[in-house]
Order: C-alpha cells, then sequence, then structure tokens
C-alpha cells in the first residue's frame, strides 16, 4: 500500500511537473533571431499561403464572406450552394466560420452550425483553392454566459496562469487544437487556417475588450492562446489581429500582440452611417495600418465588415472599393446572410437590390474569387 502511495505521489508530482512545464513553454518569450520567427515551424501549406496572401495584396484584394457555404437567406445546408454564386458564378476566395461553443463541447456552434459541417465546408474550400479563416466568439469562462457579458471585468486575469479558471480555459485551447488540427483532406493534408481570436478588442462589448482587461493581460492572453495552441501541435495557422474601428494608431498598437505571434494586421468596421462616413473611417484606419504592416512585415486584411441589409443598391463599387482600392488589403470579408433572419445580410444574393452592383465588382480586375488564384501552388502570380 506504501509503495502504491509512493508511486501515486510520485505520478501526481510528475504530472504537476508536466503542466508546470507546459505553462513555463507556453509563457516563454520567444527567441531566436529573425528568420527563425518568419519561420515559426508552420506547414508547407500554410507557408506558401502566407507567400499567395502577400503577392495577392499587391494587385487587389480576395473577397470573403463568412459562412458561405453553410446557409443564405432562405436556405441552409444544401450541398454546394453559396449566394455568392447564385449571383456571379464563382465562390469567395475567402470563407469564415466561427468556432463558438466548440469550448462547451456542443455538437454545433453558436450560430446553430454543426462543427462536423464547418470541418467538411472548410476542405471543401481548401481543395478549390479558397482560404479560411475562422473566428471564436466563445463563452464567457467566469459567469457561463455568452461571449457579449461584460459584467465582470476579472475574465482574462481569471484565465491567465494563476487565475481560478485558468486549467478550465487550457481545456477550451485544447479543444480548438484538437479542432483546428482535425481540419485534414481525405490524404491528409492539413488545411491551412487564418485565425482571429481575441478580435474587437478596442471596444468593449466582448469581455476581452478594452474596458474589461489590462494592456498586459491582453498581450498575456494572446501569448498564452498562441503558445499553447503550437504545444498541442497547430502548425497549419496564420494568426490575425483585428481590433475595431474608430480608434487611431497609438490605440491599435497599444496592444498588438508582437511579431513572433502576429501574421496578419487587419481591422473590423461596419457602416452605420452615411457612405462616406464609412469610407473615411476605412481610409483612416488603413493609412495607418498599412504603413504599420509594412513596418513589422505582415499581411494586412479586412478581417471583416459589411453594411447590413445593403440599402444602397451600388454599394460594393461606389463605396466599397474606393475605401480600400488603394491599400495593399489581401482580403475583405463581409459578415454572413442569416438563414432564419430576414434583413441579416451583409452579401448579395439571387435578386437582391446590390446584386447587379456586386457583379460589377466580381468583374473588377482588382477583386478575386476563388477560380482567380491558386493559393497553394508555390508559384502562384
Amino acid at each position: 500500500m506504501l509503495i502504491n502511495l509512493l508511486k501515486s505521489n510520485k505520478l501526481k508530482q510528475m504530472k504537476n511537473h508536466c503542466s508546470l512545464f507546459l505553462l513555463l513553454l507556453a509563457l516563454m518569450p520567444f527567441t531566436g533571431n529573425a528568420a527563425d520567427k518568419k519561420k515559426q515551424n508552420i506547414t508547407l501549406q500554410t507557408s506558401i499561403l502566407k507567400e499567395n496572401l502577400e503577392k495577392v495584396a499587391q494587385r487587389g484584394y480576395m473577397f470573403g464572406h463568412q459562412d458561405d457555404t453553410n446557409y443564405g437567406l432562405n436556405w441552409s445546408y444544401i450541398n454546394g450552394r453559396s449566394d455568392i454564386k447564385d449571383v456571379c458564378g464563382d465562390y469567395p476566395a475567402v470563407i469564415g466560420f466561427d468556432l463558438g461553443h466548440l469550448e462547451l463541447n456542443a455538437s454545433k456552434n453558436l450560430d446553430g452550425v454543426p462543427f462536423d459541417k464547418i470541418r467538411t465546408e472548410a476542405v471543401r474550400q481548401y481543395l478549390r483553392g479558397g482560404a479560411v479563416t475562422l473566428s471564436w466568439h466563445l463563452n464567457n469562462p467566469l459567469t457561463g454566459k455568452g461571449a457579449w457579458d461584460v459584467t465582470d471585468s476579472m475574465v482574462v486575469k481569471s484565465i491567465l496562469p494563476g487565475g481560478n479558471k485558468y486549467h478550465l480555459f487550457q481545456g477550451w485551447l485544447r479543444k480548438v487544437a484538437a479542432f483546428i488540427n482535425s481540419i485534414k483532406t481525405s490524404d491528409g493534408v492539413k488545411v491551412p487556417i487564418i485565425f482571429r481570436p481575441w478580435h474587437e478588442n478596442t471596444g468593449s462589448w466582448f469581455w476581452w475588450g478594452e474596458k474589461l482587461c489590462t494592456v498586459s493581460e491582453y498581450k498575456a492572453l494572446w501569448a498564452m492562446t498562441v503558445k499553447t495552441l503550437r504545444i498541442y501541435g497547430v502548425d497549419n495557422v496564420l494568426y490575425a489581429f483585428s481590433p475595431g474601428g474608430g480608434i487611431n494608431e497609438a490605440q491599435y498598437m497599444e496592444r498588438y500582440p508582437g511579431d513572433d505571434l502576429i501574421d496578419i494586421m487587419g481591422v473590423d468596421i461596419y457602416q452605420y452611417s452615411t457612405n462616406d462616413v464609412y469610407i473615411k473611417d476605412v481610409k483612416n484606419a488603413f493609412d495607418f495600418i498599412s504603413m504599420q504592416a509594412q513596418k513589422h512585415h505582415k499581411i494586412v486584411a479586412f478581417t471583416e465588415t459589411g453594411y447590413q441589409g445593403i440599402p444602397y443598391s451600388e454599394w460594393w463599387t461606389k463605396v466599397l472599393m474606393p475605401a480600400i482600392d488603394k491599400y495593399p488589403i489581401s482580403y475583405v470579408l463581409v459578415w454572413r446572410n442569416a438563414w432564419d433572419k430576414k434583413d441579416h445580410y451583409f452579401a448579395p444574393f439571387a435578386g437582391e437590390k446590390s446584386a447587379s452592383d456586386f457583379i460589377k465588382f466580381y468583374q473588377s480586375p482588382k477583386s478575386f474569387f476563388v477560380r482567380d488564384l491558386k493559393l497553394y501552388e508555390k508559384n502562384n502570380k
């Protein structure tokens, strides 16, 4: 019995040491020379995607749409269907999906999309030659409510090392790592992913927002997230930093996680007012983002945008294009077309009032869709 007890204690000590090692490794600052930092130990296909995103930005921008092949206005889960394809005959070059509720062991995400479906559609998008981006509207680990629960300003602190929800959150990160690692083709190739956690941090509508945590806590959250995912074998991800709009350069860079963690510098800006105000907001943001991205050798992206209900029928060519045309933006992603909400759409569908203008946008030599690109070929031009 004593031997068993000693073995048990030794096993506990070994587990504790292992946990401590993983924790220290996750928090350890990145070391190495500049060449090492650029490599980041990512898969070949992910590295090629990164190179081609940079090339795309020199010629124009890829169009993206959230949940494009999962559902659209008044339809859901029809294999091969897409509101964008219905309008222009082609799929978006980028499709976004969300991981919210994956942390809860749920079979469906917060929008009711089965995670198996997300995995399938991500693989299909890769096989088409398009890019995949994942966001994560995760629940509040301290209160158990949704991502928009901002009733407690101690949430981020609670999941950092030493916090009372640290171990819970480590389990959540393991689930994310397992899911991303599982997005593979039938012959075992891991699909490259653009992962965009902790977005719109400069606002305070999410529990990781500016007023809900300190600068050091937010940066520590990013460091812990990326380094923990790397520990669990995630090597097929490019990480995107995407604060909300309406901020200046100092506000944007104040919580920038660091060059060793970030691959893409983006921003989320929606239109809520006049066309002129939106265009001005977008240009103000990308004036400094494009400059900072060049300085830090990062890719530029318009990670979320749109005009709900698209009230202006020429929005694509008279508003969006003038706002972004002069910037080296690799992709612009508009939000989803909800199947169950009449006016909750951000992209055209067959018969929608801006559809004809979107075709003009599609025909522009600067806008890229799936057929225009070969994102996973080394010498894509």
